[in-house]
Order: C-alpha cells, then sequence, then structure tokens
C-alpha cells in the first residue's frame, strides 16, 4: 500500500546498507591485520585454544635456548676433561721414563718436577673451565650437584638434570710423585684408574649432550607444528577474505542505490495529490 508516513522500503535498505557495510569493515580488518579473531566475539573458542597454543610456542623457543645452553655447557666441560686427558697421557710417559733402569735419581728429580707441575695443572683446568663464571670441574658450581633445564612445557617431565663430575687431581686419585721407580710403579697404577674415572665422566657429558640435541630437534618440530595449528585458527585466507570485501562492497552499493531510490518514493506519490 503506498504510503507517505512511513519510508519501510528505505528502513529495509537501511538495515541491509548497516548489514553490509559491516561485513565490509569485517573483510577489511582481517585483511589489515591478517587475523579472522580481530574481537573475541569472532570465535571465543578459536580464540582461547590459539592463546595457549601461543603460549606454548613462546615456551617451546625459550625451551630451545635452554637447551643450547646446556649444550654449551657440556661442550665447555668436556673441552677441559679432554686437557686433562691429555695432561694424564703425558704423566704416563713421565711415570714409564722415570722406571727406565738408564734414568738415575737426578734425572728423575728434573722428570718428577714436570711431572708435579702437571698435577697442579690438573686442578688449575679443572677450576679455570667456566660458563657464566662458574668452575664446571671442580665439583663447586651448581652442575656438581645436578643442574636442571627446562626443555619443554611441563616442569614435571620436560626437565634435563645436568652433573658434571668432579675431576680434580685428588678426585682421579693421582698424588703419587714418580721421583723413585717405586713411587712411580704407584704412579702408573693411579694413573690408570684415573684415566678411567674421567672416560667415564666424559661418557656421561656426552651421553647428556646427546639428549639435548635429540630433544631440541624435537622441540623445533613441536613449535613448527603448534605454530601451524595456531596459523589455522586465527590467521585469516587473505583470498577469502578479498572476495568477501569485494561483494560486501557491491551489496553495499546496492544498498545505498536502494535507499537513494526508496527516499524518493514519498516525493514521488506527492505527485498524485498535486
Amino acid at each position: 500500500m503506498p504510503v507517505i508516513s512511513t519510508n519501510t522500503a528505505a528502513n529495509s535498505a537501511l538495515r541491509y546498507l548497516n548489514i553490509n557495510s559491516a561485513q565490509q569493515t569485517t573483510a577489511l580488518n582481517r585483511i589489515a591485520s591478517g587475523s579472522k579473531v580481530t574481537q573475541a566475539s569472532d570465535d571465543a573458542a578459536g580464540l582461547a585454544v590459539a592463546t595457549k597454543l601461543q603460549n606454548d610456542v613462546a615456551v617451546l623457543n625459550q625451551a630451545q635456548t635452554n637447551a643450547s645452553h646446556g649444550i654449551a655447557v657440556l661442550q665447555t666441560a668436556d673441552g677441559g676433561m679432554a686437557e686433562i686427558s691429555d695432561i694424564l697421557e703425558r704423566m704416563k710417559v713421565l711415570a714409564s721414563q722415570s722406571l727406565s733402569g738408564a734414568v738415575t735419581d737426578t734425572e728423575r728429580a728434573y722428570i718428577d718436577a714436570e711431572y708435579t707441575d702437571l698435577l697442579a695443572e690438573i686442578d688449575s683446568i679443572a677450576t679455570g673451565t667456566r660458563f657464566n663464571g662458574e668452575s664446571l670441574l671442580d665439583g663447586t658450581g651448581a652442575h656438581a650437584a645436578g643442574a636442571q633445564y627446562l626443555v619443554g612445557t611441563d616442569v614435571a617431565s620436560d626437565t634435563l638434570t645436568v652433573t658434571i663430575a668432579d675431576v680434580q687431581a685428588a678426585t682421579l686419585g693421582v698424588a703419587t710423585g714418580v721421583s723413585t721407580a717405586a713411587d712411580a710403579t704407584a704412579a702408573l697404577g693411579e694413573i690408570d684408574t684415573a684415566v678411567d674415572t674421567l672416560a667415564t665422566a666424559r661418557a656421561e657429558v656426552g651421553a647428556t649432550m646427546s639428549r639435548f640435541e635429540y630433544r631440541s630437534g624435537q622441540l623445533a618440530t613441536s613449535e613448527e607444528n603448534l605454530d601451524a595449528a595456531q596459523s589455522a585458527i586465527v590467521d585469516a585466507d587473505i583470498a577469502e577474505e578479498q572476495a568477501n570485501l569485494s561483494s560486501a562492497e557491491v551489496l553495499t552499493n546496492a544498498a545505498i542505490a536502494a535507499l537513494a531510490q526508496a527516499n524518493e518514493m514519498p516525493q514521488n506519490l506527492l505527485q498524485l495529490v498535486r
């Protein structure tokens, strides 16, 4: 029924104009932000899941850093142990030399002087092998009792404990000099025991280092997968949003044209009373 007091067509056109304009704004926001969840009302459940995933990704990234720190500590410790191993080898040579029948006590005194200096050097290396100011090989640092590294998202199950053995001369059991043939014989036995002890300590360092390396690879894979999962939830499909924007623009223009036409209808009706 043609009326002039209530413009139902204009009201309807205005309602659709508002709807289409809102859709256009939503598409623009998603394109500009790169996210299809620009506010909680867009996808409350998805936003909650994505936020948790984002936190897990951040923790996994730090866990990879923790793993690299653990590897660096162990590499530093292994380097010091390698030097001590070389010293033990030299000490065994000196002890063997002291047992030669061609060597007199005078030469043994010279040999013993070097041997004693090497004993002191073992302790010097054990104390001087440091990471971030902490001595690693003299049994005084945090790693002597077991330092913990979080290499995951769960403290209870994703913590690796790194323990580095004390490899000072006294701990290795090397104490006897080589100033006499009898002492040299005893020293050879001590050195053999020390070599075995040091080899065990290095093996433990190597095994822990291997764990860190494998865990670091697993962390990188987990971070990649969680990133992909988060992306599937919140990242906008730019091609789809561009299509939505184009559609909304067309509908908005159509609604504007319809509203203009509807606003002219009362004026056209007034022509009937002239």
